[in-house]
């Protein structure tokens, strides 16, 4: 599969997740077999001040090619500033623009999915960005605003004809959240409108192998995008994989194999950054890890885990925990 001129060699993805898709935990699930990455969402406006936080964040791994550099806004002159900067600075592959978060201080600047309410908007923005940047753009969207306005088919094709080269769909709307079911319907209809003729892969609720493969089966997608279910578990995409290249399940990982991909998780966090941060960064992936339910104890066992400050206490919690798994 091409983006552009971008070459795609895996049909699977992680999904940008702002405080969780760091540079360890993109790192991680590119070794575990997750074929495309992109970086947490960087505000342009940001980058456009030459904000050196916002900066930081479009470090890739060394493992991720290739690799996209998201960025969000709805200030079109400022957006295509912003994607040379992040195309420049990040040294990404691809351009990705933000049309799917749905929180409330994104929304409330008329960013994210906020930009869903104004289609017309969103494809100028999405065509400023195209010729401004360097790479191909692609972008992650929502079905729509809520349940009255589900645009999605319709402003995909209008993305398409702006330049845009892929575009990743997230079968909620913005009033929903994160809750209740994903339409998975909706997603296979922007993808097999006849119209489309560019990769649209599908998000949402990708939490199992076998729904991995049904969602190629069923829908068309040209490529799954796995978000939350990786959230603690990054071997996900090595169950996937292996699913989708043999039609079987992978033989079950062991529990000491599990853990000891978290503790890689951590000294690529702290390597990347520093002690403090980098534990800052990777105590709440392992606190929600699916690994650590069921254990005895287990919120005083969280709770140790998110107060941690330093490898050791954190080796030292895993040290108890792989007593009891």
């Amino acid at each position: 599969m091409y983006i552009g001129n971008v070459e795609i060699h895996s049909k699977l993805y992680l999904a940008p997740m702002a405080g969780v898709t760091d540079l360890a935990f993109r790192q991680i699930c590119r070794e575990l077999g997750a074929g495309m990455s992109c970086t947490e969402l960087v505000s342009a406006k940001a980058l456009c001040y030459q904000d050196k936080k916002s900066r930081g964040l479009l470090k890739l791994a060394p493992n991720e090619k290739p690799a996209a550099a998201q960025i969000f806004g709805s200030d079109i002159p400022c957006m295509a500033e912003a994607a040379v900067i992040a195309a420049e600075v990040s040294g990404a592959d691809i351009i990705d623009i933000n049309m799917g978060c749905p929180v409330g201080k994104v929304v409330a600047n008329g960013d994210g999915s906020a930009l869903m309410k104004d289609p017309e908007k969103a494809a100028r923005l999405a065509e400023a960005v195209v010729k401004a940047s360097p790479v191909p753009v692609t972008v992650k969207m929502r079905r729509g605003w809520d349940k009255g306005s589900i645009n999605a088919v319709e402003l995909a094709k209008m993305l398409e004809q702006a330049g845009v080269s892929a575009i990743a769909v997230h079968g909620r709307t913005r009033a929903q959240m994160y809750t209740g079911e994903a339409d998975w319907t909706l997603i296979g209809e922007v993808k097999n409108n006849p119209r489309m003729h560019i990769p649209i892969i599908g998000n949402g609720d990708v939490t199992t192998p076998q729904r991995a493969k049904e969602c190629f089966d069923r829908y068309g997608v040209d490529a799954v995008m796995i978000g939350r279910a990786s959230f603690g578990r990054p071997w996900i995409f090595k169950e996937v994989k292996h699913y989708l290249e043999t039609g079987e399940e992978i033989p079950p990982l062991s529990s000491e194999w599990k853990l000891n991909v978290l503790r890689q998780e951590v000294e690529d966090s702290v390597k990347l950054l520093d002690e403090r941060r980098g534990i800052l960064h990777v105590r709440r992936h392992l606190a929600a890890s699916p690994l650590f339910k069921g254990i005895p104890n287990f919120r005083e066992t969280r709770i140790a885990m998110l107060r941690a400050e330093t490898k050791e206490e954190l080796y030292r919690i895993f040290n108890e925990i792989e007593k009891l798994i």
